[in-house]
């Protein structure tokens, strides 16, 4: 009888010790929690001349043209979740645009190396505007969602991702 009593309360207390593991930073399914919501800071720009050509020659505009993307930040990101998959994570952001028929929604890295600065690996959502006016829609007519895969390599040294958008920004930490 002390032996089954026994072996019940420390099968018990090892029991809920799980519950502990399961929410600590020793689990790999929580290294990228929930997403929270951040204001954007507006950014210094500096004026720019339209009318003072930044490239020169005879083809140089069809050059840009061949792979230039043309799309803007899209208005609000709603959700942003950093699945676990073997060999990396895959990060996706879900954001509303201000108005429907937005197409070619890309997470685009904010530098081209797409390195971390300080811990933060940050990306824009964007997306490509229609040439003719469009309905402006429900919310849930307007969201667009965009994906980008990253392995653990590339995740080295990540502390946290952002997504920013036109209104806001969304940062997962680990």
């Amino acid at each position: 009888m002390r032996i089954s009593l026994s072996f019940l309360l420390v099968a018990t207390l090892s029991v809920g010790g799980c519950g502990y593991l399961r929410d600590s930073a020793l689990n790999p399914s929580n290294w990228f929690g929930n997403s929270t919501s951040q204001p954007i800071e507006a950014g210094d720009a500096t004026p720019v001349n339209p009318l003072i050509p930044q490239k020169s020659g005879l083809f140089a505009g069809r050059r840009e043209a061949a792979g230039l993307y043309i799309g803007k930040p899209i208005d609000e990101i709603v959700e942003l979740k950093i699945e676990r998959v073997q060999g990396g994570a895959i990060i996706r952001a879900t954001g509303r645009a201000d108005r429907q028929g937005i197409y070619e929604v890309q997470l685009t890295p904010v530098n081209e190396e797409e390195l971390p600065v300080k811990g933060v690996l940050t990306y824009r959502l964007e997306g490509v505007k229609p040439s003719r006016g469009t309905a402006v829609g429900g919310p849930a007519t307007r969201e667009v969602t965009a994906a980008r895969q990253r392995t653990d390599q590339e995740l080295r040294g990540v502390r946290s991702i952002r997504v920013e958008g036109v209104r806001n920004a969304r940062v997962a930490r680990r």
